[in-house]
């Protein structure tokens, strides 16, 4: 997954390169993101529809990919990613190009084709995340019709675990529920 690995990487390089492929840099190495599947986007659309409607009028921000999140860039700049969905409620990390420092939530969307993919989801960025101190992680398995949800307590995640029957509270933002069965309607018509 990951290309150029005897050279490390900053923001500064990152934003020189061809903007008709997509990278994120993790500590300095460059990955390669893979096109996005059909059930990938479907979920998508579903999830920020779900979100976007709760959200309107209020001062937290739905972005979607791609929208580069900077996680140090008050040091290094060296992690820089493109989460599928996230959500900031602290309008001052926004420049007008990317989010600076950890988004209250990040939403990623698992590649059913790309074994490595899962691997760079469940643990490389589940420990950028938690690190970082991104609020709330959720992982989202259109294969097996799951979300497994990470709430930050004490600088660690707990895990919370749903199928496509349950109503999932999105605890970064009171009130807001998302419907899994909704989520995956599509996918299970296919």
């Amino acid at each position: 997954m990951s290309i150029l690995e005897n050279r490390r990487f900053n923001y500064a390089d990152y934003i020189t390169w061809d903007d008709k492929e997509r990278y994120e840099l993790i500590d300095g190495i460059v990955y390669a993101m893979a096109s996005p599947s059909q059930a990938h986007q479907e979920v998508s659309r579903e999830i920020s529809g779900q979100l976007w409607q709760f959200l309107r009028g209020k001062p937290c921000k739905l972005f979607t990919a791609p929208f580069d999140v900077r996680l140090n860039a008050e040091s290094l700049d060296d992690k820089v990613v493109q989460p599928d969905l996230l959500v900031v409620c602290d309008k001052s990390k926004l420049d007008g190009k990317s989010v600076v420092g950890a988004p209250d939530m990040i939403i990623e969307i698992l590649s059913s084709s790309n074994a490595g993919n899962k691997r760079h989801d469940k643990v490389t960025k589940f420990r950028l995340y938690q690190k970082a101190g991104v609020r709330e992680y959720w992982i989202i398995d259109p294969e097996s019709y799951t979300a497994d949800v990470y709430i930050l307590e004490n600088g660690k995640y707990i895990a919370n675990l749903y199928n496509d029957e349950d109503i999932v509270p999105v605890h970064v933002l009171e009130g807001c529920e998302i419907n899994l069965a909704d989520v995956f309607d599509d996918l299970t018509e296919e």
